[in-house]
């Protein structure tokens, strides 16, 4: 028997039917658990939300897998019980977060808040803007995200170059930046964030990119220096669109808010209907595969 253990009764119904050698718990990690806690073997971990006490975990003895339903997995890293093995939600918001991203980028290139508000001024100009057709265009995170924004631009003209943390799979490793970033008229991050990553864009990374250019960030806040980006955006040498940021959720008198050359959304890149349809097939389908004994998929630690 395999026991899966999600946190409301909602997670079920979207699981659907499951095998008869499959029993499902429903516990959020707060109260008293269901008497067969000890049993699970896989935990979902409800996405967006933080992560359920240490102590709920420790009363899951028989542990084996902990599935969450984002692509990051910072926040569990640390907290993954020995022996454990750790799954993400790899491809559940590939296509809704490259699509921001693209849309956030282009936004830009094409000077869209500029037309609205020519809209509101019922003001008709005629303009030049810039567009992506042979734009070099860094990418930093060559995973599934970062590769689905490379390649709508792609598709559109742009130059595009990967850069991942060692160089693999045909990308420019992180080291390389220096030479990458005084060429990049748009820079993306789609990458993880960990100790080596946070704060990856500070002053001097900034400082590299040529005037004009825009910066993307769709993946961690914390990557960013945030008051080394302000300075950029106010000196109005460089624009951003930025979908997460650091502090978040980003204070209501924070000059972010205020900032020239800069577009914003609330950290909505995963956040279109039908996300979580998407996520519990993952999660349907890594229960699955650990009750037929077959190996997992989207495996980031185990």
């Amino acid at each position: 028997m395999t026991t899966l253990c999600l946190q409301t009764a909602a997670e079920v119904a979207l699981v659907g039917e499951l095998s008869d050698s499959i029993r499902v718990v429903v516990w959020d990690g707060a109260g008293e658990p269901p008497p067969n806690i000890a049993d699970v073997d896989l935990f979902v971990a409800s996405y967006m939300e933080p992560p359920v006490p240490d102590e709920a975990l420790a009363r899951m003895s028989r542990l084996r897998v902990i599935q969450v339903l984002s692509a990051g997995v910072e926040a569990w890293l640390p907290r993954v019980p020995p022996g454990v093995m750790l799954c993400n939600g790899r491809g559940v918001h590939g296509g809704s977060t490259a699509e921001l991203a693209v849309a956030g980028v282009t936004s830009l290139l094409r000077e869209l808040p500029r037309w609205h508000e020519a809209q509101r001024a019922h003001e008709w100009v005629d303009a030049a803007t810039d567009g992506s057709d042979g734009k070099r265009v860094v990418i930093i995170g060559s995973g599934d995200i970062g590769r689905r924004i490379g390649s709508a631009l792609a598709a559109f003209g742009a130059d595009v170059i990967y850069v991942n943390r060692s160089g693999h799979d045909g990308a420019h490793a992180l080291s390389e930046l220096p030479s990458l970033l005084p060429d990049a008229g748009v820079v993306i991050l789609a990458l993880p964030l960990t100790d080596e990553s946070r704060g990856l864009v500070d002053a001097r990374f900034l400082a590299a990119m040529p005037d004009g250019a825009i910066l993307a960030n769709i993946a961690r806040g914390k990557l960013v220096d945030t008051d080394a980006l302000l300075a950029q955006l106010s000196s109005g040498r460089l624009s951003a669109f930025l979908d997460v940021t650091d502090p978040e959720p980003l204070p209501a008198d924070h000059p972010l808010w205020d900032a020239p050359n800069l577009l914003l959304t609330p950290h909505i890149g995963g956040g279109t209907r039908g996300w979580d349809e998407r996520a519990y097939r993952l999660v349907r389908e890594q229960v699955l595969r650990l009750d037929a004994g077959v190996p997992l998929t989207n495996v980031v630690v185990g």
